[in-house]
C-alpha cells in the first residue's frame, strides 16, 4: 500500500513538473517587446548614383604642325578669343628661309624646263626635214618632260614652305574662352609625330556637361531624356540640374569594374560651374507620388516558427482541405512561416501587426515600386499611420525560458 502511494505521489510530481515547465515557458508576444514602425503616405523615388566629371561641350586643343620657338602669346588663361583670331607666334625666321630656298629651286626648274622645251622644238622641226635622227628627237622629248616633272615638285616645295610659313601663326579655330596655356614666350615647341598642345579652349561655358561612370548593374535603367540632380563640393549646399542626353556603348573597365559613360547636359548660366570639378550625380529612374509606402525591413521581418500558431479548420471536408491548401500555397508565395526569404518587391508578402490582445497578426500585401528604404504598398489592407513590427528589441524576463514562445495567431 505504501508503494503504491508513493508511486502516486511521484507520478502526481511528474505530472505537476512538466505542466509547469510548458506553463511558464510559453510566453506570447505580451512577453515581447517589439520594434514599430508606421505605414506613412509620400513619394517614393527609384535612382541611380554616379560620379562623373565637368566639362564644356566642345574643348579643343591648340596645337602647332611646324616646330620652333615662341616668339608671341596673344591670350592667357580665361581670355576670350574669336574664330581665326591670331593667338600665338612662332619664330618664322627659318620658315621664310625655306620659303625662298624653294622659290628659287622653282626658278631653276623653270629655266631647265624652258631650255628643254626649246631643244625639243628644234629637234622637232629638224626630225621634219629628215635632218635630225629618231633617237636625238626621243632624248629631246625626255629631257622636256623630264624637267617639266620637276618643275611641278619645285611648285609643290614652294607651296609646302609658304603653309608652313602660315602655320607659324596659330589661330583659334572656335569662338571660346581659353582654359589652358601650356608654353610660356621663348619656349621651344617640336612637332614630330605629334603636335604639341598650346592652348585648350573651351567653346560655351554657359553650356557645360557631365560625363559620368554608370555601373553596368545599373545602365538598363538609364534612358535619354530622364532628369539628373547632382552636386559639387564646391557648392555643397545647392542642387543642380541636368538631362541624360547621351549613352555611350563603349565599356570603360576598371581593376575588372565595368562601366559606361552617361553624358548629361547641364545649363550654366551663371558660369558657377567649371570644367574639372568632380559631381556626384543622381539619375531619376522612375517616381511614385502620393502612395501607401512602408519601411522595407517591415517586409522582412519574420517572427520563428515557434511564435505563429496557425487557426484549424473547426468543420473539416473537402472545402475546408481546398482552402487549407490555398493558404499553404499563398504562404509558400509569401515566404512561408517561419521562413526566412521575404519578397520586397514583386510577389505578395506579409506585414505583422500587433493587435489589441497582443497577438501578431499578418497582414498580406503586394508590394511595389522600392527605393531601398520604402517600398510601396500596391495591394493591402492597410492604413495610412498604421504600425507594423519591424524588429524584436528583447524579450521580457518572465518568457525568458524558451526563445519567444507560442500563442500568437496568423489570420488568412
Amino acid at each position: 500500500m505504501k508503494k503504491r502511494l508513493v508511486l502516486i505521489v511521484i507520478l502526481a510530481i511528474v505530472v505537476i513538473g512538466v505542466g509547469g515547465f510548458f506553463l511558464f515557458s510559453s510566453g506570447s508576444a505580451a512577453d515581447v517587446n517589439f520594434r514599430f514602425d508606421k505605414v506613412s503616405r509620400g513619394d517614393i523615388q527609384v535612382v541611380v548614383t554616379a560620379t562623373g566629371t565637368l566639362s564644356a561641350d566642345t574643348t579643343v586643343q591648340v596645337g602647332t604642325q611646324v616646330s620652333g620657338t615662341i616668339t608671341k602669346l596673344y591670350v592667357d588663361f580665361n581670355s576670350k578669343v574669336k574664330k581665326n583670331q591670331i593667338v600665338a607666334l612662332i619664330d618664322p625666321t627659318f620658315l621664310a628661309s625655306a620659303v625662298e630656298d624653294a622659290q628659287a629651286n622653282l626658278q631653276r626648274a623653270k629655266a631647265q624646263t624652258n631650255q628643254a622645251k626649246r631643244a625639243f622644238e628644234r629637234t622637232k622641226v629638224l626630225m621634219a626635214k629628215s635632218l635630225a635622227a629618231q633617237s636625238d628627237y626621243d632624248v629631246a622629248i625626255t629631257t622636256y618632260e623630264s624637267d617639266a616633272a620637276a618643275q611641278k615638285q619645285a611648285q609643290s616645295e614652294l607651296d609646302r614652305a609658304v603653309i608652313n610659313l602660315k602655320y607659324a601663326t596659330i589661330r583659334s579655330p572656335i569662338d571660346g574662352v581659353v582654359i589652358s596655356r601650356s608654353v610660356d614666350v621663348g619656349q621651344t615647341v617640336a612637332a614630330s609625330f605629334s603636335a604639341p598642345v598650346i592652348f585648350t579652349i573651351a567653346n560655351d561655358l554657359s553650356k557645360m556637361q557631365v560625363q559620368a561612370d554608370v555601373d553596368e548593374a545599373d545602365i538598363g535603367k538609364v534612358q535619354l531624356g530622364q532628369e539628373v540632380t547632382f552636386t559639387v563640393d564646391a557648392y555643397a549646399e545647392q542642387t543642380f540640374h541636368g538631362t541624360v542626353s547621351q549613352i555611350r556603348l563603349a565599356p570603360v573597365t576598371v581593376q575588372n569594374v565595368v562601366n559606361y559613360v552617361v553624358i548629361i547636359d547641364v545649363p550654366n548660366a551663371d558660369l558657377k560651374l567649371m570644367p574639372g570639378m568632380t559631381a556626384t550625380v543622381t539619375i531619376l529612374v522612375a517616381k511614385r507620388e502620393g502612395v501607401l509606402k512602408v519601411p522595407t525591413i517591415a517586409l522582412r521581418f519574420q517572427p520563428p516558427q515557434e511564435m505563429i500558431e496557425v487557426r484549424k479548420d473547426s468543420t473539416g471536408g473537402a472545402d475546408d482541405s481546398a482552402r487549407a491548401e490555398r493558404r499553404r500555397q499563398f504562404m509558400a508565395q509569401a515566404g512561408g512561416a517561419g521562413g526566412a526569404t521575404q519578397r520586397p518587391n514583386g510577389g505578395p508578402t506579409r506585414l505583422w501587426v500587433l493587435t489589441k490582445d497582443k497577438k501578431l497578426t499578418a497582414i498580406f500585401i503586394r508590394p511595389g515600386m522600392a527605393d531601398g528604404t520604402f517600398t510601396e504598398i500596391a495591394r493591402g489592407k492597410v492604413e495610412d499611420g498604421q504600425e507594423v513590427v519591424v524588429g524584436i528589441l528583447s524579450q521580457k524576463p518572465n518568457g525568458a525560458a524558451t526563445p519567444l514562445g507560442g500563442g500568437q495567431r496568423m489570420r488568412f
